[in-house]
């Protein structure tokens, strides 16, 4: 799987009656395009979400995609990071949006990203990861993974995993970015990705993977930040948001591989769920045996 999802993911749609599932495949919403396209080779990362525009619902999604001029991995190719399929596909990664009048679709692609890395800045690399929150007067403040290059001559090398955030007076943009700094960096707070991020009585909450455990005290689980500028942010209290063990239903507890890309389900503006991506396995993606969507109900206090 890593990093072979770099070169030929797909994203697509499954239904259920109930978010802890069983979910039904039901189709390839975002097929590959061709390496012309900014998407065309792979596409990743959904997050969707509700909005009244106009007077009418309509479904957008914030998407990551990428391309590349390669053909695609043939069957148990083993495929390393310093691939040259890998590099190129990495550096190509861009935020896009997607928008449509159901979950169903159909779902309208754009032949643009709307947010690009930028030269000269700690973001200039990749855009990824996106985390968006939609204001009352349709504005759009957006949470983004990065990185930076380091090397780019003999032996190609990046920075760490950095945060930035941009905003925008319509999901389709044009985006500004806020800060000439990461938000969130090894040197700040600690090394994070996939955020996502909510507002609440007009505070914006943040949950994330900490990939060192340095803030909240376990490796890849989950720490919990807020903020009411999108800039200036501070750890919550508590910090930690969820942890690698879990609880099935019979009573038993396990340490997941992994446990990542989180996502609150809210119903009736109550968050329900948490959602993620996590495996079995010690840790680490090699070394996993499965991989899948997990739904994780909250008991919510009074």
């Amino acid at each position: 799987m890593h990093p072979s999802w770099l070169l030929t993911s797909e994203i697509v749609r499954a239904e259920g009656d109930r978010p802890e599932g069983p979910f039904v495949f039901k189709e390839v919403v975002f097929p590959a395009r061709g390496p012309a396209y900014w998407d065309g080779r792979s596409t990743f990362n959904p997050r969707v979400q509700a909005i009244v525009e106009n007077g009418k619902t309509k479904y957008v999604m914030f998407y990551v995609g990428t391309t590349h001029p390669f053909g695609d991995p043939k069957a148990y190719e083993k495929i390393e990071m310093n691939d040259p399929k890998v590099v190129v596909a990495r550096s190509n990664k861009r935020i896009g949006v997607a928008v449509a009048d159901h979950p169903a679709g159909p779902w309208k692609r754009f032949d643009h990203p709307v947010l690009l890395p930028r030269p000269e800045h700690f973001d200039n690399f990749f855009t990824s990861n996106p985390a968006a929150v939609f204001r009352k007067d349709g504005s759009v403040y957006l949470m983004y993974k990065t990185m930076s290059y380091q090397g780019v001559d003999k032996d190609f090398t990046h920075g760490p995993m950095t945060i930035g955030a941009a905003v925008a007076p319509h999901y389709l943009g044009p985006y500004r970015h806020l800060t000439e700094e990461p938000l969130f960096s090894p040197e700040k707070f600690g090394e994070i990705e996939d955020p996502f991020v909510y507002e609440q009585d007009g505070v914006l909450h943040m949950i994330a993977k900490d990939m060192s455990g340095k803030i909240g005290g376990e490796r890849h689980g989950g720490i919990h930040a807020v903020s009411r500028n999108g800039v200036d942010w501070k750890l919550g209290n508590p910090i930690r948001a969820w942890s690698r063990t879990i609880v099935w239903d019979d009573g038993s507890s396990q340490v997941m591989g992994s446990l990542e890309r989180p996502y609150l389900l809210f119903q009736n503006g109550k968050p329900t769920h948490l959602l993620g991506a996590t495996a079995d396995g010690p840790g680490g993606f090699s070394q996993a045996t499965e991989t899948w969507d997990i739904a994780i109900p909250l008991k919510l206090s009074p």
